[in-house]
């Protein structure tokens, strides 16, 4: 950032020594315009850097505020005591003429100097808590994500376990492979996207272990680029809502889940039929769609599109567009 404001200031301080050099073509006049380019417009670009760099954060952010005045008002007579102590013989006849004025417009632009260096730190200082602020409800909206599908998984393993003891030693294993991702692939803040297939396949394998023969389960993926990235664990609360919201023991169930590439686009796909849970029954009704809804937001601004709807048919359909 120092060498970038450095770089800037020194074009603005050689501009108009290289135009007067293009236009007349005259070193001499060149120098001297560069010369009076220092003279009245060094003093405030130093009060910028300092206030930039060392009075804003250390004196004003800090509630300093008569430290900073004083600062700032040694620093700006340091800067400006040239006016007073240079012959000024050498000076061109409208310079010598308004001398007094110019002596004001100094500090003047010392004065407007100092303001900008403070606002423009204020608002870098504005954007990074902002940007630590979404990613503090990031990182919420993720680990709210982890005890849902675990205690579905455990309680799908549990079922199994007073049935088949083989299978619920290979779930178990995938369990453990899910867990795996979780905590040490998703805290990456994008993954490649055959890793985050790969986990909603074992999910869903994991979830069908609970469902009858009255529940048709249908996925597709269809990964062109498996290197692409996206967001962890993104659609996961949507496909345990399919789950935990759609499958009723007792009446026939659909479930389909696709996941697609269509050019530079992600597409989504998670359609179930609609069998509601009592409303007695309603814990985590509802906390997928929101949680994902919000990340999306927070990831994705501007830059999704979300369908939701409930067809005619009785399915309830959810389809998220992502775009580059």
């Amino acid at each position: 950032m120092l060498f970038a404001q450095l770089l800037l200031l020194s074009l603005i301080m050689l501009s108009p020594a290289l135009i007067s050099f293009i236009s007349s073509g005259d070193f001499s006049l060149a120098k001297k315009s560069l010369w009076i380019t220092l003279f009245w417009l060094a003093p405030s670009m130093i009060v910028y850097l300092a206030n930039y760099h060392l009075f804003a954060p250390l004196l004003w952010f800090r509630h300093r505020y008569w430290l900073f005045g004083i600062a700032n008002m040694v620093l700006i007579a340091i800067c400006n005591l040239h006016l007073f102590h240079n012959d000024i013989s050498d000076l061109p006849d409208y310079a010598r003429a308004s001398f007094s004025s110019f002596i004001i417009i100094s500090l003047l632009l010392c004065l407007m100097a100092m303001s900008i260096a403070v606002g423009v730190r204020y608002m870098m200082r504005r954007q990074e808590r902002r940007e630590k602020e979404v990613e503090a409800e990031l990182a919420w909206l993720k680990n709210q994500i982890n005890p849902h599908f675990l205690f579905n998984t455990l309680n799908n393993i549990s079922c199994l376990a007073q049935i088949d003891g083989a299978e619920t030693q290979e779930a178990i294993m995938q369990l453990s492979d899910l867990l795996r991702y979780a905590m040490y692939e998703s805290n990456k803040p994008k993954v490649h996207l055959d890793g985050e297939v790969e986990f909603m396949r074992n999910y869903i394998e994991l979830m069908k272990l609970r469902c009858n023969e009255k529940t048709t389960v249908d996925t597709q993926f269809t990964i062109l680029n498996p290197q692409q990235e996206v967001a962890p664990l993104l659609f996961i609360s949507l496909v345990e809502n399919a789950f935990k919201h759609g499958v009723n023991s007792n009446e026939p169930a659909t479930i389909d889940i696709r996941l697609t590439q269509e050019g530079d686009s992600l597409v989504f796909l998670c359609d179930n039929t609609n069998n509601p849970k009592p409303t007695k029954d309603r814990s985590g009704s509802g906390i997928g769609l929101a949680n994902t809804r919000r990340r999306l937001d927070l990831l994705y601004p501007g830059r999704y599109i979300w369908e939701q709807t409930i067809t005619p048919e009785n399915i309830y359909h959810v389809k998220i567009t992502i775009q580059p």
